[in-house]
């Protein structure tokens, strides 16, 4: 058995719900899936001393998720403020008007169609709540909508899709791309570098302890899997369903139309860049 700190980032253990920084307490979503992992993870955010608390990725629209939500909120003594979304696909999004309503709280999004609430969410933006700072960062790829969240105080960055805590993501060709999708991890690998990120916080797996380790993971894949895609058609696979039966025969099958979104995406890259 290969040991965790071994793996790329360096993972906790198994996904469990409950506290992962001084700052930072995980409930899992019962949404287990070959996409989802274990499940989404909605975490719920605040000054230990605060009364008032941020939640990111309510999930998906399960009542009695979204409730538990609130109650392990209420029993640690905080009122839930305010809602933020990393991105709009359902296993992350789709409970979040019901949990406004639950919560009397807005939700705030980069995709104005997902905000309930006047404010949204965009580059620079620095989230206050309850002594609570956030820093928006900007990720797409995965999505075009896609934001990462950075918490300061715990070193800690709050990833959504654009890195999971086991495996890789997709990029959602079209609407995703792996141009700014290799932007988005060398953002977050500067944050690593200058702004001190120790810890990744997924919406999907483990937690992370070594940020860089999984950033770094994340770009040497990408690479390589680009390099694997221009072989196959320079080799002579067409379509992308072909190239996915060639390049990633090592990925179990129910993941293979999902692949075909990032074969898609590269070979889009690859268009663009004249390689292929």
């Amino acid at each position: 058995m290969t040991e965790a700190a071994a793996l790329p980032g360096q993972p906790r253990g198994g996904v469990v719900s409950g506290p992962a920084t001084a700052r930072a307490v995980n409930v899992l979503a019962p949404n287990a899936s070959a996409m989802t992992l274990d499940g989404t993870n909605t975490w719920i955010l605040a000054e230990p001393d605060s009364p008032l608390a941020v939640v990111i990725d309510p999930g998906p629209l399960d009542e009695g998720h979204l409730r538990h939500v609130v109650e392990t909120a209420e029993q640690a003594g905080k009122r839930i403020a305010l809602t933020l979304l990393t991105h709009g696909h359902p296993d992350h999004a789709e409970g979040a008007a019901r949990f406004a309503e639950l919560t009397d709280t807005k939700v705030r999004a980069l995709d104005p169609a997902l905000r309930l609430g006047d404010e949204g969410l965009a580059a620079g933006d620095v989230v206050r709540v309850g002594g609570l700072e956030l820093r928006v960062v900007p990720t797409p790829g995965h999505t075009s909508d896609s934001l990462c969240f950075h918490l300061p105080a715990d070193r800690a960055v709050l990833t959504g899709d654009t890195i999971l805590g086991r495996g890789t993501t997709v990029v959602a060709h079209p609407d995703g791309r792996l141009g700014d999708y290799l932007d988005s991890l060398r953002r977050l690998r500067s944050l690593t570098v200058d702004d001190g990120v120790q810890t990744v916080l997924p919406g999907h797996g483990p937690v992370l302890d070594d940020a860089q380790g999984a950033v770094e993971f994340y770009l040497a894949h990408r690479a390589h899997r680009l390099a694997q895609v221009e072989t196959a058609v320079e080799n002579g696979y067409r379509t992308a369903e072909e190239i996915v039966a060639r390049v990633y025969a090592d990925v179990d099958r129910s993941l293979w139309p999902a692949a075909e979104w990032s074969v898609r995406a590269q070979l889009e890259y690859l268009g663009e860049h004249g390689l292929i």
